[in-house]
């Protein structure tokens, strides 16, 4: 096995890991160690089916399931983002997020197969929130010290949403539910300290990040935007380019991630599961 650093901000390839057999708890070790290091792990060359994508998915933790995304039939644990080649509604998930923030607990891992995947665009961005931190100036640090956001679905999955009633004469290959629930609130520290490395990051974004508790409108209009002009910066940055195979697995209390277009006039699949 071989580790190949991005050159990004954040993620690592793994080369020479064969990830349609199973792996022993030193390697499981192994891959933790490295993911918690470099947020996003990139496995290039995988010939896996939906059974070894679970089995690798469970290797990470329990399941932890898609409130707005309906699994596969047959697949309890597995969504299919597929997007038509002659598709016109706009591209899922593309502005920046960190999966289900708006849960009381969100998910620490999301891992993607790439089954079809188009000759061009469609890239994946991660931003490195730890890096985003440790390199913010301290007067915004000290201005975000001790705050708690207010994350909901609501902008995106609410009836009136993104993806609401507003989606009933789309084209969308992939099926998508709304419901009011999304409309409902949940806190979490704008600062937070990862639960396994000790290490502090930004935890959300503006998008799922509605407000800030206990604090005038004007100063949360404002801390939001210099906090999402600040976090989202190049030099965060790691643009991924897929290959048909690969499998990427991102952590969600680590990097921000966005879907990219570009892909006009071909299909693009992939298989995901959400890890608790």
């Amino acid at each position: 096995m071989k580790v190949v650093e991005t050159g990004g901000a954040c993620g690592a390839r793994i080369e020479g890991l064969d990830l349609s057999k199973p792996l022993s708890a030193e390697v499981i070790a192994l891959l933790r160690a490295i993911w918690l290091k470099h947020h996003v792990l990139v496995f290039p060359d995988q010939s896996i089916s939906d059974d070894d994508l679970e089995r690798f998915s469970a290797y990470i933790g329990e399941f932890s399931g898609d409130p707005y995304l309906p699994s596969m039939p047959g697949r309890d644990h597995i969504v299919e983002l597929r997007r038509g080649a002659h598709e016109q509604a706009p591209i899922f998930a593309d502005a920046w997020h960190t999966d289900w923030s708006f849960g009381k607990k969100p998910p620490a891992a999301t891992i993607l197969h790439g089954l079809v995947i188009p000759p061009v665009g469609g890239n994946t961005s991660f931003i490195n929130q730890h890096k985003a931190l440790a390199e913010m100036p301290a007067e915004l640090r000290e201005r975000l010290a001790g705050k708690f956001a207010i994350h909901s679905a609501k902008a995106a999955y609410a009836p009136d949403g993104l993806y609401g009633e507003r989606e009933a004469d789309s084209d969308r290959a992939m099926k998508i539910v709304y419901s009011e629930q999304a409309n409902n609130t949940q806190r979490h520290p704008l600062i937070r300290v990862h639960p396994e490395s000790g290490e502090s990051a930004i935890f959300g974004c503006f998008g799922y990040i509605i407000g800030i508790a206990d604090v005038t409108a004007e100063e949360e209009v404002a801390l939001l935007t210099d906090l999402y002009n600040w976090q989202t910066r190049e030099e965060f940055q790691y643009e991924h380019k897929w290959e048909a195979g690969m499998v990427v697995m991102w952590d969600n209390r680590s990097v921000l991630h966005k879907a990219n277009g570009g892909y006009e006039g071909y299909e693009r699949v992939l298989h995901r599961t959400v890890v608790a």
